[in-house]
C-alpha cells in the first residue's frame, strides 16, 4: 500500500507527473484542427506510448486533458506523456485504416495488439505459365493467378492440395521441373496429376481442368461433380471402363473435400467470424473461415489488452488490424455489435475495391456460427487461464529454487549448434507466465572470424556480447527497473540459462561483466553423470552448485526449457546447412540477378551445363551480353 500511494502521489505531481503529462496535452490540444486523424502519444525518452484515431481530433484529444473518469492504466499512461503528433486525413474511415496500420507497425505500450500476425496460407492457381500450377502460397501477391483462402493453418492447405491433385489432376511441379521433363512423372503414374509437361494431356485439355478447380473453389462444386458424373456414366456407356475410373476416383476425391470441412453454411458463400471472450484479464478472439461454402479452419487469438475496455471496443480494435494486410470478405461477423461497425465497413470497402458488410446477427444460421466461436472462444481461453496458473506456480517454484526476489517474468535459454564448427548458430527461447513466447525466439549466426571452429565458448561469447550490448544499450538499467505496460511482455530476463557447465558459465559472466548488466541471474545447465535425464548439475555464479529431486516438478520444467532451446538450435543449424547446400552456383556470378539466371537455367537446364558452355552460346541467352557471358565464363574457370 506505501508503494502504490508513493506512485500516486509521484503520478499526481513533479516531473513525469500527470499533472505535467496533462499540461502537455492542453497545449498540444490548442493547436489542432477539428479534422479526422490520427494522434499519437510520446514519454520523454521518445518511446511511442499510444496511438489513437478521432472524427474530431480537437474534441478527442481534449478529454484526455480533463484527466477524470480514465481507468488506472490510461491514467499512469497519461503521467508519462511528453510530446505527441497528429495526422489529418480526408475521412474518418482513412483514420481508422491509418491508426490500425500505426499499432500494427510501432506496437504502442496501450494499446490492443493483434500478438500472432503471420501470414496465412492460401491455395494459388498461378498462371504465369502455360501450364497453370496448383499450390501453396503465403505473404505478397506477386504471383498472377487465382487466391482461395485464407487457411487457418499449413496443414489445411496441405490435405486440400493433396485431394485436389486427385480430382484435378492439375501439375504442382515448379516450372524448372515442368521444362526438363521428358517422361511422365511419379504423380502422373499415381493419378495426381494429367502430365501436360510430356504432351500426355494438351495444354487446352489442362485448362478445362483448372477452370473445373477454380469453379469448385469457388462454390460450384455441385455443377462440377454434375458434370463429371455425366462425363462418367458416358465413359461407361462406351464401354471406356478405365476413364470412368479415373472420373469415378476424381468425384470421389471431390465428395472427401466437402465432406472433410466440418459444418458449412447454407446461406453464405464466403464469410469471416470472429467472437470475443474475456476473462482474469485476458481475452481470446476465435476466427473462423468460410469460402466457398466450406469451413476452412479457425484460428484462436490472445491480444494484448488492458484493464477496463469491453469486448467490443477490443474487437473493433483487432478486426481492423486483421485486415491490414489482408484481403477482406464481402461478409464478416462478429459476436458483440461494436459502436463502429458502419465505419468499419466503409473503411474495409475503401481498402477492398468492393462493398464488405459487417454483421452482427442476432438469429438464424449466421448467429449459430457466431455461437460456435463463441463456444470456442470461451473454451480456448479456459483452456489458457488454466496453464497460466500452472506456469505461474511452476515460475514461483522456480523463483524459490534459485533464491530470485520474485517470479522470473522472462526466462531466456542459451544453445549452440554446428557440425565440426561449420554452419554454427547460437539459439534463444523465451518462456514467461505465458510458456513458450515464440515471437520472441532469436537465432543469431555466428559470423566472427577469431573463433576456432568448434569453439563452443567462443560462440557462446559472440551470442552473449550481442544479444546483452544491444539490450543494454536500448533498455538501460535491467530488469529491475524496466516497465512494462499492462499485459505487456519485457525486453530484459529475470533469469537465463546456458546449456553448458561451468565452463560455459564462466564465459558468459566474464563477457557481461563489463556491460553493466544487472539483475539478471545466470545459470548453467550440465547434463550431469551418464548424460542421464534427471540428473543434471545446476551450476550458480557463486560457484555453487544444485541438483532437484528426481521427481521435482521444476526439474521438469527446466528439462522442458533446455530441450526447446536444443529443438530450436538444431532446427536452425538445420535450416542454414540446407540453404547452403541448395545454393545456386550462379548467384555468385556478379551480374546475374535472377531475371538471368532464370534464362540461364531455361537456356541450358542445369547450373552444371551453363558451367560447360561456351562464350559463343552464353552470349546468345537472351539478357546475356557478350561481355557478362565471358564473366560467367571466367567464373567457372
Amino acid at each position: 500500500m506505501a508503494d502504490e500511494r508513493e506512485n500516486m502521489d509521484e503520478a499526481m505531481g513533479g516531473p513525469g507527473s500527470l499533472k505535467a503529462g496533462l499540461e502537455v496535452i492542453s497545449a498540444f490540444v490548442k493547436t489542432l484542427p477539428r479534422k479526422p486523424g490520427v494522434y499519437r502519444m510520446y514519454d520523454a525518452a521518445g518511446e511511442l506510448l499510444y496511438v489513437g484515431k478521432a472524427r474530431d481530433l480537437k474534441a478527442r484529444v481534449s478529454t484526455y486533458a480533463r484527466g477524470q473518469g480514465h481507468t488506472r492504466s490510461i491514467t499512469m499512461m497519461l503521467s508519462k506523456v511528453a510530446r505527441m503528433e497528429v495526422a489529418t486525413t480526408a475521412t474518418e474511415a482513412e483514420a481508422l485504416l491509418l491508426e490500425a496500420n500505426l499499432i500494427k507497425k510501432l506496437k504502442p505500450r496501450y494499446n490492443v495488439l493483434l500478438r500472432d500476425d503471420k501470414s496465412f496460407p492460401y491455395i494459388l492457381i498461378a498462371r504465369d505459365h502455360e501450364a497453370a500450377r496448383l499450390m501453396k502460397h503465403r505473404g505478397a501477391r506477386r504471383i498472377r493467378g487465382s487466391y482461395y483462402g485464407p487457411f487457418a493453418n499449413a496443414g489445411a492447405v496441405n490435405r486440400a492440395i493433396s485431394a485436389m491433385q486427385k480430382a484435378f489432376l492439375i501439375r504442382s511441379c515448379s516450372d524448372s521441373v515442368y521444362a526438363n521433363r521428358t517422361r511422365p512423372c511419379l504423380l502422373h503414374q499415381i493419378r495426381r496429376c494429367a502430365a501436360p509437361c510430356t504432351g500426355e494431356v494438351s495444354i487446352r485439355e489442362h485448362d478445362a481442368l483448372v477452370k473445373q478447380a477454380e469453379d469448385f473453389l469457388s462454390g460450384r462444386s455441385h455443377k462440377v461433380q454434375a458434370e463429371l458424373t455425366k462425363q462418367m456414366e458416358e465413359a461407361a456407356e462406351r464401354l471406356d471402363f478405365e476413364t470412368a475410373a479415373i472420373l469415378r476416383d476424381r468425384i470421389a476425391a471431390m465428395a472427401h473435400i466437402s465432406a472433410g470441412q466440418g459444418v458449412n453454411p447454407r446461406t453464405f458463400e464466403q464469410a469471416d467470424v470472429f467472437a470475443i471472450a474475456i476473462e482474469g484479464g485476458q481475452a481470446c478472439i476465435q476466427a473462423y473461415f468460410y469460402r466457398a461454402f466450406q469451413n476452412w479452419g479457425n484460428q484462436a487469438y490472445f491480444p494484448r489488452i488492458e484493464a477496463g475496455r469491453d469486448e467490443a471496443d477490443i474487437l473493433s480494435a483487432f478486426v481492423a488490424q486483421f485486415y491490414d494486410n489482408r484481403p477482406a470478405p464481402s461478409l464478416i461477423l462478429l459476436s458483440h455489435d461494436v459502436t463502429e461497425r458502419e465505419l468499419l465497413s466503409e473503411a474495409l470497402s475503401s481498402r477492398a475495391g468492393r462493398r464488405v458488410h459487417v454483421h452482427c446477427p442476432r438469429r438464424g444460421e449466421k448467429r449459430q456460427f457466431v455461437e460456435t466461436a463463441l463456444d470456442n472462444a470461451r473454451e480456448a481461453l479456459g483452456r489458457r487461464l488454466a496453464t497460466t496458473r500452472a506456469q505461474a506456480k511452476l515460475l514461483a517454484a522456480t523463483a524459490e529454487a534459485f533464491g530470485l526476489p520474485r517470479p522470473p517474468r522472462r526466462i531466456e535459454v542459451y544453445d549452440n549448434s554446428h557440425i565440426q564448427g561449420t554452419n554454427a548458430v547460437g539459439a534463444m527461447i523465451v518462456a514467461g507466465p505465458e510458456g513458450f513466447m515464440k515471437a520472441h525466439y532469436r537465432k543469431f549466426n555466428i559470423r566472427g572470424e577469431d573463433i576456432t571452429p568448434g569453439d563452443d565458448f567462443g560462440m557462446m561469447r559472440e551470442v552473449m556480447r550481442r544479444r546483452f550490448s544491444r539490450l543494454a544499450r536500448e533498455k538501460p538499467g535491467g530488469p529491475q527497473k524496466e516497465e512494462t505496460a499492462e499485459g505487456g511482455f519485457p525486453d530484459w530476463p529475470d533469469l537465463v540459462l546456458i546449456d553448458g557447465g561451468r565452463g560455459q558459465l564462466n564465459v558468459v559472466l566474464d563477457e557481461l561483466a563489463g556491460m553493466g548488466v544487472e539483475g539478471v541471474t545466470f545459470i548453467g545447465v550440465a547434463k550431469g553423470p551418464d548424460r542421464n535425464a534427471g540428473r543434471e548439475v545446476f551450476h550458480l555464479p557463486d560457484g555453487g552448485e544444485m541438483r532437484f529431486e528426481m521427481r521435482d516438478p521444476v526439474l521438469y520444467y527446466l528439462q522442458r526449457l533446455r530441450d526447446e532451446a536444443h529443438r530450436f538450435a538444431i532446427g536452425s543449424h538445420r535450416a542454414r546447412r540446407t540453404r547452403e547446400a541448395r545454393a545456386n552456383p550462379l548467384d555468385g556470378i556478379p551480374g546475374v540477378g535472377p531475371g538471368r539466371k532464370k534464362a540461364l537455367l531455361a537456356a541450358f537446364g542445369s547450373a552444371r551445363a551453363v558451367a560447360r558452355a561456351g562464350i559463343s552460346e552464353l552470349a546468345a541467352v537472351d539478357g546475356v551480353s557478350e561481355r557478362l557471358a565471358r564473366v560467367i565464363h571466367d567464373y567457372f574457370r
